[in-house]
Parts: structure tokens; sequence; C-alpha cells
């Protein structure tokens, strides 16, 4: 008997090692390097800040609809967003690809994804591990997990003790439903008989469910070393508990929900679902992906126009 008569090919294990090879420009032999000496030189007081985060349910909708290009989009913007909120810039990430049985393809679309996350973030893939699972996970599904090490100068941490009651929460829209409550999309759709397929005015609607998770550090890289008290990247909990987990615990966010214009397709899952107004706004992003607090939101807004005041820290 070989390894492969019990479902791991390590054929096919060597092809994915070069394909991660292709897009990672400092794999070692069995681990990543990177030098962080010149860096380093630059900062006063660095600090090395990590994160790690999944794309969740959303992922079994991709392979429903065959349409796998966002994933490695979503990974890096949830990592890359969370470690964003401290100010911190990404150095490098890797990642946890797990399956049932390698498809090559499919891999190969994660990872151009992964790529591409990192172009517009920064960093670097440093490398990762792929696990083929069988018997532990279904032959046609398979799950990612991303880790991100950035790196921030202290003096530019938000300061959560300088919030103050009447401070600004000024917001950035999302690019959709992000990476969040798929395990409700998808139970809506399936109950109420939706065809991801079907052109609702805008495209497929897979199309629109699937659109990957906007990565922020482009605007925010801007604004470092300016007056920001406070960070939220917009996941699940919505936007008062990430906006309440980084300001004092006395306070709280109230938010002005007529402030922007909510996406349809917020609209159309809770009109398909029948879902309250209250749960959608505990689940989903609702079309702000990113919350800033400030007391001088016409500087920040100067720099990023698209930025929206959409409420305010007041005390409980």
């Amino acid at each position: 008997m070989f390894y492969r008569d019990a479902g791991v090919n390590l054929d096919k294990a060597s092809r994915v090692v070069e394909i991660v090879k292709n897009f990672s420009r400092e794999v070692g032999g069995f681990g990543g390097i990177f030098d962080i000496s010149g860096i380093l030189k630059n900062f006063e007081e660095p600090v090395l800040v990590t994160s790690t985060d999944g794309v969740g349910t959303k992922i079994k909708l991709a392979v429903e609809a065959n349409y796998l290009d966002p994933i490695g989009i979503d990974l890096v913007a949830m990592c890359v967003n969370d470690i964003l909120t401290l100010g911190a810039l990404p150095l490098f990430f890797l990642d946890y690809y797990a399956t049932g049985k390698i498809d090559e393809k499919t891999f190969s679309e994660v990872i151009k994804g992964i790529k591409k996350g990192l172009e517009i973030s920064g960093g670097i893939l440093l490398g990762g591990e792929t696990a083929e699972l069988p018997g532990m996970i279904d032959v046609d599904i398979f799950d990612v997990a991303g880790f991100v090490v950035g790196i921030v100068e202290k003096k530019n941490m938000p300061d959560k003790g300088s919030i103050r009651e009447g401070d600004t929460i000024l917001g950035l829209p999302s690019s959709g439903l992000h990476s969040n409550g798929f395990s409700l999309v998808r139970e809506v759709i399936r109950k109420a008989g939706i065809n991801i397929f079907e052109d609702p005015g805008n495209g497929p609607l897979y199309l629109e469910l699937l659109k990957p998770t906007r990565i922020y550090v482009p605007e925010i890289k801007k604004l470092l070393g300016m007056e920001i008290k406070g960070m939220a990247h917009i996941t699940g909990g919505g936007l008062v508990e990430n906006v309440e987990r980084v300001i004092p615990e006395n306070m709280r966010a109230e938010i002005d929900w007529s402030s922007w214009e909510v996406p349809w397709i917020f609209r159309k899952i809770q009109e398909w679902g029948d879902v309250p107004e209250d749960e959608m706004r505990r689940v989903f992003n609702m079309g702000i992906g990113y919350a800033l607090i400030t007391s001088r939101p016409e500087e920040i807004m100067e720099v990023v126009p698209e930025f929206k005041v959409i409420g305010r820290v007041s005390r409980k």
C-alpha cells in the first residue's frame, strides 16, 4: 500500500509547494525568512502586531458558484484590517490551506488571490502549510486561515484612554458583505429558493455576494501620525459592538443609521429571510466596513474624503 492509497498524494503536495514558491519571495527550506534589521532603523519604538483569521462559510458559497477569485483577497483583508486598527502595516503573511483532496487549480486561484491582497496592503507571502486531510474534510471542500505580522511606531497607536464624550465616529464604506454572516446568507438563500446565478439587474447574484472584502490599508496609511483615538474593523457583531470594543467601558457608540445609504444587497437578504433590523445590524457591516474615532474629523476627511460622519461617542 502507498500513501496515495490512503488519500494523500505526495506528488501533488510537491507541486503545490512549487506554486507557493512562485508567489513567495522568501520561502526557506523549513521556514520563512524575513530580514527585519533594515526596517527597524526607521522606528524609534517599534511594536509588532499579529492577527489570524479565516473566511468562514463564504468559501462554501464560492465553491458552489465556482468563483474562487475573491477568497485569497478576503483572507488577507480579514487579517490586515484587524492589525490596521492598531496602526500596524503588514510585514509578512502566512496561510494554512486544508482540504480532503488537493486540487491544484483551486489552490492556485486562492494563492493568486492572496498575492492580490498583499499587493494592495503591502507585505509579502512568506510561506504557509497545505494539508491534505482525507477522512476529515470532504474532497470537494477546503478551508483557509491566514496569519499576518505587522509593525507600528508606538506613538502612532490609537490611545483608547484619550477618547472623550462627543468625539466623532467616522466610517469608510464596505465593498459589500465582506466575509461575515455567510451562514445566515446561505440559509436565507436556501429557504427562499434564490438562484445565485440569476441576474437581479446588476449581474449574476453570486458576483455581488462574493465581492472581496475591502482592504483599508491604502486609506489609513495616509492618516498615521494624525489624531486617531480608536479604529475598528467592522466584522461579526456589526458597527456598534466592534466600535465599542475600542472605546472606554463607560461610553457607547451612538450610530446615526441614516447617515449613509445601506447597499441593496443587505436589504434583499433582509427581505428574503425576514431578518429583523437589529439582527441585520449585529450580523453584517450594513455598508460601513471600517470606523475611526477622532475629535478632528475635518482633518481626517480632508486627507481621505471618502470618510463619512456616522455617529459620536456618548456616555452610557
